[in-house]
This record gives structure tokens, sequence and C-alpha cells, in this order.
């Protein structure tokens, strides 16, 4: 006997739908990891369901398998997950996958979303397990692991579910034309108006954030009518293993073959990703990682609808400020927040050579350098705190990428390391500052240096930076953008500057919102508009393109249509 799951969630839904079109603040997942919230024994069960998970083959009950992909992970912490998982050749992901697609394809949209939103409420409820599967993944710290791996990423999972049940709803299911005739009576015909998806859908997940990037694609596409094979990096497979787990179980419990789900754990050489992407039946693709690949992906996979988000250059424009310790404060944490490895962390800010008025005089770009470097001292002076906040070293490419950035010999502030209170192996470093000039080090700003990097830049102007920004954004694209400016005039031209470039803008940030941080249900994460990406976390676009609206159409007997 199947669950009736929409009826348990249509309030949730119709509330979900009804803040995604107002964009005020809105979350039905508690972000604090506390007692009171979660229950007394939550944090404990959770933790105590993460350490069972590891040393053994992940529990996935009669998921398909052709053999085992033996342990990939091993925690920024410093130590192994030893987790198994199943393994399967990508014909036989897909072929699976595909089979279970005409009885989920048949299901209503409000069926569908009803059981999306139960597998929501059950990862919520997993929370502090799935914090620890992604602490321990992806080096987040503990608390930003829970907000960002589980409540945030089920905000943006929820907001996805709600996009995409509206655009399915937003054509009649049933339709009664009649068309009047100069003689005789009209005609008549009845229509159905069926949304259909497009196939099955291929999920490519990234290292640092496997589940706030990975649920909008995973959400979308199953509320849409498609079944799901999910690629989670082979760093980072815990947290969508167990997300996986738990949608098997909500599809079987609503009567569906829970291979609407499949999980595609690889081993890092198997790099599978490609003959995946390049498959006939795979029709959608959610893919989150470097450009080139991103880039390879929208060029080469032409049967399937490629959303990417890849890497950019996020910049900051410093023309003037009445709150320069509250500027210095809020950029500090945003550089420092995941030591950086984040794709929405300010990487470039700019800055006139000859200075910017500040509440505390005219501060140049040498002096500015040196103050950013101090607020970051106070920001991360304490051990315990700067743990807390700078979590781990996911891998080595971003260790690498910090040493190539202290051998460019401009450094105004190194990274240091910190000895974590809890996880002496784990491998923590605070953020370089490097000061360049735009006109001689364009070669070296206008790459992406993910990690716990980022460039004071000096420029000849305020207008000369905004020329700067709107270019290197519109050629190498950008998660998000910052102005600083006490002038409306240049806030005007900052965000003319940003439209054409086709990044989203955040100004005069001093206080607790900052700039690599994003909103489900009012903050639209990503851009088409710019090289950086190829779809926004969320909007109709996310959805529409997941399915097609197919009509049926019969002609209404004389004698029932005289009726009408």
């Amino acid at each position: 006997m199947s669950t009736d799951f929409f009826t348990r969630h249509a309030d949730l839904l119709q509330q979900a739908v009804e803040h995604a079109a107002d964009r005020g603040y809105w979350t039905p997942y508690p972000e604090t990891p506390s007692t009171s919230v979660y229950g007394a024994e939550a944090p404990q069960q959770g933790e105590a369901a993460f350490r069972v998970l590891l040393g053994n083959p992940f529990p996935l009950e009669g998921h398909p398998t052709a053999g085992t992909v033996p342990a990939t992970e091993f925690s920024p912490y410093g130590f192994p997950l030893d987790v198994s998982y199943p393994h399967l050749a990508p014909d036989m992901a897909v072929a699976t996958a595909k089979a279970a697609a005409e009885q989920w394809r048949a299901a209503s949209p409000d069926t569908r979303a009803g059981v999306a939103a139960e597998i929501l409420a059950r990862l919520n409820a997993a929370s502090f397990e799935i914090a620890h599967a992604v602490q321990h993944t992806t080096g987040q710290p503990f608390v930003m692991a829970f907000q960002a791996g589980g409540p945030h990423a089920q905000d943006r999972g929820l907001e996805a579910v709600a996009y995409a049940w509206y655009e399915q709803k937003r054509h009649p299911a049933t339709a009664r034309w009649s068309k009047p005739q100069r003689k005789g009576g009209p005609l008549v015909m009845d229509k159905k108006f069926t949304p259909v998806g497009r196939g099955v859908a291929l999920l490519i997940a990234c290292n640092t954030f496997p589940t706030w990037n990975g649920y909008p694609g995973l959400f979308a596409s199953l509320v849409t009518g498609n079944p799901v094979v999910v690629k989670p990096h082979p760093g980072a497979v815990l947290p969508l293993a167990i997300t996986v787990r738990i949608a098997r179980e909500v599809l079987a419990e609503a009567g569906f073959d829970p291979n609407v789900v499949i999980l595609a754990a690889e081993s890092p050489e198997d790099r599978t990703a490609s003959v995946y992407a390049l498959h006939p039946d795979v029709r959608i693709i959610d893919f989150t990682g470097s450009t080139e690949f991103g880039d390879w992906l929208e060029t080469h996979a032409r049967q399937a609808a490629v959303y990417t988000e890849k890497a950019g250059l996020n910049t900051v424009v410093l023309d003037s400020t009445d709150d320069y310790r509250g500027l210095l404060g809020n950029l500090a944490f945003s550089l420092s927040l995941y030591s950086g490895q984040m794709c929405t962390t300010p990487q470039n800010l700019l800055i006139p050579r000859e200075g910017f008025v500040t509440d505390q005089g005219v501060k140049s770009a040498d002096e500015f350098a040196s103050d950013l470097g101090a607020a970051l001292d106070r920001l991360l002076g304490d051990p315990a705190r700067a743990a807390g906040t700078l979590g781990a070293i996911v891998n080595d490419g971003v260790r690498e990428r910090l040493e190539q950035a202290a051998g460019l010999g401009r450094t105004v502030r190194a990274a240091a390391p910190v000895e974590h209170p809890e996880y002496s192996e784990a491998v923590v470093r605070t953020p370089l500052v490097a000061r360049l000039d735009a006109e001689s080090d364009r070669e070296t700003y206008t790459r992406e240096w993910f990690g716990p990097v980022s460039f004071v830049i000096g420029t000849d102007s305020t207008e000369h930076s905004l020329t700067i920004f709107r270019e290197t954004v519109r050629e190498h694209g950008a998660l998000t953008a910052a102005v600083h400016s006490t002038s409306e005039e240049v806030l005007a031209a900052a965000e003319s500057a940003a439209l054409d470039a086709g990044v989203h803008l955040s100004e005069n940030l001093t206080g607790a919102v900052f700039v690599n941080q994003s909103a489900a249900f009012s903050d639209f994460h990503g851009s088409a508009a710019n090289p950086a990406a190829s779809a926004t976390l969320s909007d109709p676009a996310f959805v529409t393109g997941r399915f097609a609206t197919l009509q049926s159409r019969r002609p209404v007997p004389a004698e029932e249509s005289a009726r009408v």
C-alpha cells in the first residue's frame, strides 16, 4: 500500500510557491544545530549514525550492483572514512534508471512533489548525520557543515521543488475546446495536457558542497518526472549516498521503483562523468565543478539539457565607505569562511591606487591591504575560533594554489597554519592576501585561485575599477560581486556594470550579511548571463527545460457536444 505524501505536505508546498514568488525571508528547516529545535538526542544519534557507516560497505537495500567501489574518501581532518559503495557501469546505471521511469512519469506533479517533500523532511531529520558526513568529506567546520549541508541545502531543494511543481501546473490538466461554426453546431474537442520528463537525469556533484549544489538539480529533475543518476565526487560520496538511501526509502513507501534514484559512485581513476554525459539516454545534466569540464559538457553533451555552475572572478569594487571597520570585518570573514573554498568567495578587490575615502580618512591601496591583513589577524587570532571559521583544506589542489600564490612575491599577509584543537592532522590555513596592480598583473588576477587567496588590486580610479570589473566578469564569469560606496551615482554605475556583466551584486555589506552567502527563496545564485554558470538556483528556467507539456485530443461526440 502506497503512502499519500502530497496530502501530508500540500500546505508546505503551497507556502514554498508563495515565498518563492514574494522573495522574502522564509525557511521551514531551522538552521541552528540546537537540541531545543531537533531534540535532546539528535546530536548524539546523528554522530552515532555517521560513525556506524565508517569502515563498512554503505547500506543501500535493493540497489543494483556489479561489484564494489573501494573506499575513496579521506577526511580533511585526518582519517580515512573507509566506506565502500556499490559499483555500476554507466550503461547499467542509465538502463536501470530508465526502466524505472515509466511509472514515475505517469504519476501526477502533485504526487511527485509530495514524494520530494517527504524526502526533504527525512533529510532534515537526518541533518546531524549528514553534517558529519559533509564535514569529513569537504573539510567544512561542523556548524557550517550542518547549515550548508543540511537545512540550507534542503531549502534550495524545496525551492526547486516549488518551481518544478508550479510550472507543471501552469496549464490545466484538461480543457474542452469549442469553436463556433457559421452553420451547425460548434467543433468540440476534449484535450489533455501532460507534463513529461525529458528522460534520465545525471547529477555530477562537487567535492566542496555536495548537497547544497546537488539538491536543486536532484529535486528539480525528480519532480518533473525524471529518474536521476547521482554521481558524487570520489572525495565526497557519503553525503549523497545518505541522500540516495533516504530517497529510495521514500520512493518505495510511495509505491514507486526505488531505482528512480541511483547512486553512481566511482574510483578516481574511473572518470566516468564524460561517459555518462554522452550516453544517448541521459537527457539532463546538472554539474558543479571546473570551468574546463563544464565548458566541455556544454559543448559536447548535445543530447541533454545542461545546467552548470563553474568558476569565475568574484570581484569587490571599493570606492568609499562610512564604516571602514565594518567593511574590513565583513570582508575578513568572507575571505576566511571555509578557507575561501567557496565558489562565491571574493578574489579580486579593486581599489584606486591613491586610495578611497573612509570615515577614518583616505586609505591608499597599500594601507587598505595592510588593514585587511590586520582584520584577518583579529578574526583568526584565537585558534579555536579560527578552526571553527576556516575548517580544513579540502585537497592537494587548494594547497598547491596557495603555494603558487605565495610564490608571486607580492604577499601582504601570508597564509599561516593553525593548529586544530580537535583534529591534529587537519591542514588549516589562514587566507593569503597579495597586492597586485591592474595593469601589470592582469594575467594573474584573471585566473581563478580557488581557496584562501585574494588580491588587492590597485587601479587608476573607481571608474577604472568598474571597467575592469565589467570586462573581466564578462570574459571569465563570476558568481558574486560587491561594491562599497557612499555615492548613489557610483552605486548606480556599479549596478549598471553588474547588469552588463550578468552577475548578482551586493552593496555596502558591513554587518552580518556576507557576499558569499545566499538565502533560498530570496537570493538567486548563479546566472547564465555570464560564463561562470549556465543556470540560476533557482528560477523558472532551471526547471522548465526538464519537461515538455504534451497534449492529446479527441473530438467530442456530436450528441455530447450538443449538450455543451
